[in-house]
């Protein structure tokens, strides 16, 4: 080792004079000499003035020249420690005060490659060999600073390294690494106190060390001899040892070329024996009245994710659910409460992990301590978190559902009215303008009730078998005026593609809605990239509290450049209402349609998204194989644009006088015989008598008392040829079992126009 006085050095802190200072000192002494031969001063004084100035330059002289000679002195002993330290086969560094590097040798920068030059900060280099470098430096150059030298042994990636500093001059060190392990008589696990295994590739057991081999009773050639399941880094794991099953918290200390030293610290052991909270295999933290941790066993240190010994404060580290942690301590602390029991949430960066703590206080006064169990409690978070979010959906679907309804009825009335108004208007007329337009906005409030229908799951589906390859093609042309000129639309499909059973129009919505949000993500232009694909799954797929059974499947991928969706808000993206949009720019249910038509037609959809890189939303449908026993139904034919007359006996059932006003008149506009009635019980009443002839029953589905298929089914008793038409703002099947499945019907969705309702009854009874 190399010290002051085998290997005398300067002091690196060089006081030269500053060339300001050296320039100005110059310029005095010269106007003094000037001033000394050229002025008319006395004799005397003109004398004294240039011996002054001669002196001045003198002195300048001599300091530049002892500056000059210090400088010189520096780079001669450093050029001679440099070529000292070169020779040496451990990396040696020579840094200043500050820690910043002067030099170093070979096997430095060999092993410690420098991107900042020589002025790079030691810490910096160390950073990547072991943890916190820089309080390391800081209290073995202190030491250094007045002892003359110190070391300390660190753990490292590689093994154990002994850091050792050495004190020159007055404000250089001198800092080599080395390898313990290369020159003792240990080598490898051998050289832990603990049970270590080196592991390679593959996991095969390439050493273990005595403590290793104590423990597990045996030498073992591959962990799946030691380990029941695979071992967890940082956690706890159950080892079949020679007394029996134990458990061990694992701790990977990384190696080369693919080789791992594996720390094993048996529950209620460390390396000293047994201690404190290790001795139980629960999570325990020790924490005084102010919340700061005082200690950690192994398994409570590698649930929060602490290194060993370190002192921080429990709010650093977990956050309370119900009220801030601070609270609870300061309550458990005083006696101020007897549930000393809280859901936690860890502060973890790279997943949600909660945590039930129960805090039991220890001692008295002001030296009372408390002891909080720590319990993994993210499974039933999780648990919990679904069921709350299942029992919201089921909330708010019902609420869509109701509302659907009511306001399906207030806008039959309203675009039914209207359209009888139109039949008295001739276009030119000055108020027809007017009546377009009401039915245009009503038409525009049904499509919105109709998404609150989607959402619910409530909604009336067609499935068809679609190739989404024709689907897509007969939507780009509106997709491209959707997504504008900055915006670039790309399809891209599999060349096996399989057909999917769906409704076109709401699957066609669902696609419109997803480019509509890809473009708003992107002001500035960019790329949209929808994809096909087929894939098969043979395992479940476990994602976002959704499980997709094994099974073929048709995925439509709709991916941007945009901003993306911040972790924190992509959980609620799918919540009716909630839009991540300016006020006025969404109604926040675009993606809860698209998420209730996708559940609706048997499919899933989930989302991915990195703000400022883009999101992706991956749409799962099963693929769909048409049975030649069951030929598909084709669906009905679009009602045609002019209206037929008719003729026949039609008995109206529906309880909102409105609707039944708009129903009534209509038909019997189009030649059909209407007889009213506002209840199911009305109905029967009106059947009892036997010369009646009824020839269509049109009825709403949802009435006080006897609901639309009950009263039908009792009637249909007597009169088995009448037909049905059932009409509800509801869905066609959010009735169950008592749904209107019977025979001679059919559904007429509300709202309804003039045409649609008249047309409907002219095909029953064609």
């Amino acid at each position: 080792m190399y010290n002051d006085t085998a290997f005398p050095v300067p002091d690196l802190r060089i006081v030269a004079l500053s060339p300001i200072r050296f320039v100005l000192a110059l310029l005095v002494s010269s106007a003094c000499i000037v001033a000394g031969i050229a002025s008319e001063l006395p004799h005397l004084l003109a004398l004294l003035m240039f011996c002054a100035g001669v002196t001045g330059i003198v002195i300048v002289a001599l300091v530049a020249l002892r500056a000059r000679i210090r400088v010189r002195e520096h780079q001669v002993a450093m050029a001679t420690l440099d070529s000292f330290i070169q020779h040496d086969a451990a990396p040696a560094f020579v840094t200043d005060e500050t820690g910043a590097i002067c030099t170093c040798n070979a096997a430095a920068l060999r092993q410690h490659p420098q991107d900042g030059g020589d002025a790079q900060p030691l810490s910096t280099v160390l950073r990547g060999l072991f943890a916190n470098p820089a309080a390391v430096l800081v209290r073995l150059q202190s030491q250094a600073r007045t002892d003359g030298t110190a070391h300390e042994d660190v753990l490292t990636s590689r093994g154990h390294v002994r850091l050792s500093a050495q004190a020159i001059g007055d404000s250089g060190y001198l800092w080599r690494l080395h390898d313990i392990a290369r020159s003792g008589q240990l080598s490898g696990p051998d050289q832990y106190r603990l049970p270590v295994l080196t592991v390679g590739r593959g996991g095969a057991i390439l050493a273990m060390n005595q403590q290793a081999r104590k423990l597990v009773g045996t030498q073992a050639s591959s962990i799946d001899q030691i380990f029941r399941q695979a071992p967890r880094n940082n956690a706890l794991n159950r080892v079949d040892g020679s007394d029996g099953p134990t458990d061990v918290a694992v701790a990977r200390l990384g190696g080369p070329a693919g080789r791992e030293d594996w720390l094993m610290v048996p529950v209620g052991e460390s390396a000293t024996g047994p201690a404190g909270l290790d001795t139980l295999p629960v999570p325990l933290v020790e924490v005084d009245a102010d919340g700061r941790v005082v200690q950690a066993n192994w398994l409570a240190a590698a649930l929060l994710l602490m290194e060993p010994g370190e002192k921080v404060h429990i709010e650093d580290l977990m956050q309370g659910l119900s009220r801030p942690v601070t609270d609870w301590i300061r309550d458990a602390a005083h006696g101020l409460t007897s549930k000393n029991t809280e859901f936690l949430k860890l502060k973890r960066p790279e997943r949600e992990v909660f945590v039930q703590g129960s805090l039991n206080r220890v001692g008295q006064g002001e030296s009372a301590r408390l002891v909080a169990v720590l319990n993994d409690a993210t499974e039933l978070k999780t648990l919990e978190a679904q069921f709350v979010q299942s029992q919201k959906m089921q909330a708010i679907g019902q609420l869509a559902g109701g509302v659907a309804h009511d306001f399906n009825n207030l806008l039959t009335a309203i675009s039914g009215h209207c359209d009888l108004l139109l039949l008295r208007h001739d276009p030119g007329d000055q108020d027809y303008g007017d009546l377009v337009q009401i039915v245009q906005n009503a038409n525009r409030a049904a499509s919105l009730v109709g998404q609150l229908l989607a959402f619910s799951r409530k909604q009336t589906l067609r499935p068809e078998s679609l190739d989404l390859r024709d689907t897509l093609a007969d939507l780009t042309h509106l997709l491209n005026r959707l997504v504008g000129e900055r915006v670039t639309l790309t399809l891209s499909h599999d060349p096996i593609l399989k057909s999917i059973r769906a409704d076109k129009r709401q699957l066609e919505q669902v696609l419109m809605n997803l480019v509509v949000n890809a473009r708003d993500a992107m002001p500035d232009g960019g790329e949209i990239r929808i994809e096909t694909e087929v894939v098969s799954l043979d395992e479940p797929l476990v994602r976002d509290r959704a499980t997709v059974p094994p099974g073929e499947y048709v995925t439509l991928r709709v991916s941007d450049e945009g901003m993306g969706i911040g972790a924190d808000k992509l959980t609620k993206v799918f919540e009716p209402f909630y839009t991540t949009k300016r006020t006025g720019e969404g109604t926040g249910l675009g993606l809860s349609t698209a998420y209730g038509i996708v559940k609706q037609s048997g499919g899933f959809i989930f989302v991915d998204s990195v703000e400022g890189q883009g999101t992706v939303f991956t749409l799962y449908f099963p693929s769909y194989k048409a049975s030649s026993d069951a030929p598909e139904v084709p669906l009905p034919a679009e009602p045609a644009a002019a209206p037929r007359q008719g003729e026949g006996v039609v008995l109206l059932v529906e309880d909102e006088p409105p609707v039944r006003a708009f129903a009534s008149r209509a038909l019997r506009l189009r030649g059909y015989t209407v007889l009213e009635a506002e209840s199911g019980e009305d109905a029967l009443r009106q059947l009892e008598d036997p010369d009646l002839a009824v020839d269509v029953f049109v009825t709403d589905v949802v009435m006080p008392g006897l609901d639309g298929p009950s009263w039908v089914r009792k009637a249909m008793q007597n009169r088995p040829d009448v037909r049905v038409v059932f009409v509800s703002g509801y869905a066609e099947d959010a009735f169950g079992d008592n749904g209107p499945s019977l025979p001679n019907s059919v559904f007429l969705p509300k709202p309804f126009s003039l045409n649609q309702l008249t047309e409907t009854v002219y095909q029953q009874l064609a």
